[in-house]
């Protein structure tokens, strides 16, 4: 893989630093002196790559998600070809499953996103388009079991339980026992999957 060039390397230092600087001080207290403070840069330099926080911020979403598809790929290249329902939970570990990949810096810059796309059309914007991709995904994955007519709700019940999951873990961590996410939502998969196959096959 080619290395990234000067000014990839800066942007990626950049969001990096929003991110680091997010997790300390929330979205409002990042400030641009903040975020330069965080990536070891100057503050003419962070306006140097970006025209403001805000851009900083989009980039971060298309990061965040290119990392957590990163991770589903990692775990799929692993399965049987065949293997429809361990595609499913590989998806829910690549978003829940703790472990040397984790992140919980992105998982809390994940929900302070979502907040921020409340509040800013722009953000809303992004994140739709990445929460909408990647609820296609699993709705796909999900559908290779049950059948296209009964994947949606599936799919959408669990996209939901793995996105309750990232609020409770960075606003309330207590209350989730440690590394008990992606089994439990993994668990509820298969009960969904196994309820609903047989009504797949008698549609078939």
């Amino acid at each position: 893989m080619p290395r990234p060039s000067n000014t990839e390397a800066r942007r990626e230092q950049i969001v990096a630093g929003l991110l680091k600087a997010m997790a300390e001080r929330g979205y409002e207290g990042a400030s641009v002196a903040e975020i330069a403070k965080a990536a070891h840069l100057s503050a003419g330099l962070v306006h140097y790559h970006f025209k403001d926080k805000q851009e900083i911020l989009l980039t971060l979403v298309r990061s965040l998600a290119s990392l957590a598809r990163q991770r589903f790929a990692s775990r799929v290249s692993r399965l049987a070809l065949d293997d429809a329902r361990g595609r499913v939970e590989a998806f829910v570990d690549a978003f829940l499953a703790t472990g040397p990949d984790a992140d919980v810096a992105a998982v809390a810059g994940w929900v302070t996103i979502s907040a921020e796309a409340i509040r800013q059309p722009e953000v809303r914007v992004a994140y739709e388009e990445v929460v909408r991709a990647d609820l296609e995904q699993l709705e796909a994955l999900v559908a290779a079991v049950v059948g296209r007519r009964r994947a949606r709700p599936l799919a959408a019940g669990l996209f939901a339980a793995m996105q309750g999951y990232f609020v409770l873990s960075a606003s309330a961590p207590g209350l989730v026992p440690p590394g008990s996410a992606a089994g439990t939502v993994k668990r509820m998969a298969a009960g969904l999957l196994d309820a609903a196959e047989p009504h797949a096959r008698d549609d078939a």
